[in-house]
């Protein structure tokens, strides 16, 4: 089957992007310690993924310090970080490229060793997820039981993400994507296993919704709502997640977001989720985009076990109008080329994707011209 339909041009908010090959949002944790600093090999690593006109959505980066969750991962929220992003964005503009930067909290799913105090982990209630994180020593252990954010907080904990976005916009950035997915911080305010507070953020899905929507107006009052994103995960269980019923919880989310005007609304498909962590294919899983594409009028973006022939086939349906790439971006650094000509893809080395140096980061090859 063709992959012409990736190939076609796509307005983006205010962008036209000559592909829709996206790069999906990767964690690696090769940022430089102190300080949680994108470096050099960072750039180098964006610049090699960059394409003319083609969009990539950099790592997860924390707001504020307290939103870190593992070792080595990117903050937004210094100046000396700024400055490292602005050697990212740098190198993807040279080679034609756009770039956005997910904006991140991770709530519960950290460890007292990544509190710039010390202490427990914020999270909407004080639930503990099962499994284990990964300690700053890079050691795992298992969670811990978080703190219940006090409601007089949360005002401080919006204005984290808002000076996070003009940050970004500090650093170089084309735009934002705000993560609300796979278990972290805003996903934990949304779903009712995770919150259970009895004030205005807690209980009735208008009141879980509450906190992620304001966090979203804070972020387009910064950047306008036609340079940001936003990320959800509908029928994900990554990092104890999981919504009992989901269609009227993101029913109402999507329904909200759909007002704004957001440059795309960006789903991950439930036969991917925890897919960072382990191969994973759920069977018998709905698909987010196809459920959700008639509730939004704007770009709808998809991820998830997708490769060259059902990413364009969900295009040919009108599903989706791009799709994300996350872990043969990282081990075919020309992806949109390779997809283009029907060459064949490189396999990833999972053991390589979280931490260490340039092995599995800079030394993937690309295709030899003819």
């Amino acid at each position: 089957m063709s992959t012409r339909a990736l190939f076609q041009s796509l307005q983006l908010g205010p962008y036209k992007l000559a592909h829709r090959v996206m790069m999906a949002p990767l964690t690696r944790m090769r940022a430089s310690r102190p300080g949680n600093l994108p470096n050099a090999m960072n750039a180098s690593y964006y610049a090699q993924r960059s394409s003319p006109g083609g969009l990539i959505i950099a790592e997860a980066s924390q707001v504020i310090p307290s939103g870190q969750g593992a070792p080595c991962t990117p903050g937004i929220h210094s100046s000396d970080q700024v400055a490292g992003w602005k050697l990212v964005t740098e190198a993807v503009h040279a080679k034609g490229g756009l770039i956005f930067l997910q904006l991140w909290h991770v709530g519960r799913i950290s460890h007292r060793s990544h509190q710039p105090d010390g202490g427990l982990p914020i999270a909407p209630s004080a639930i503990a997820p099962s499994g284990q994180v990964l300690t700053a020593d890079f050691q795992r252990a298992p969670f811990e039981t978080p703190r219940a954010i006090e409601t007089h907080e949360i005002p401080g904990l919006i204005e984290g993400y808002r000076q996070a976005a003009r940050n970004a916009q500090q650093a170089g950035f084309d735009g934002v994507e705000i993560h609300c997915a796979n278990g972290y911080l805003l996903e934990q305010f949304l779903q009712s296993r995770t919150n259970q507070r009895t004030d205005q953020y807690g209980g009735s899905i208008e009141n879980r919704a509450r906190l992620p929507l304001e966090v979203t107006r804070a972020v387009c009052e910064v950047w306008g709502a036609d340079r940001v994103g936003i990320r959800l995960s509908p029928f994900g269980v990554a990092n104890d997640s999981g919504e009992a019923d989901p269609m009227p919880l993101y029913s109402h989310v999507i329904g909200e977001l759909d007002k704004l005007g957001l440059a795309y609304l960006h789903l991950i498909e439930p036969r991917a989720s925890g897919a960072g962590q382990r191969e994973v294919d759920h069977k018998d899983v709905p698909s987010a985009i196809e459920l959700f594409r008639p509730s939004w009028h704007g770009v709808m973006v998809g991820a998830g076990n997708f490769v060259g022939e059902n990413a364009a086939q969900a295009i040919e349906k009108g599903h989706a109008d791009a799709i994300a790439f996350g872990r043969y971006f990282i081990s075919n650094p020309d992806l949109p080329e390779r997809l283009r000509v029907g060459a064949e893809l490189t396999p990833y080395n999972r053991a390589t994707f979280y931490g260490g140096g340039q092995e599995g980061y800079l030394d993937y090859p690309v295709m030899q011209s003819k």
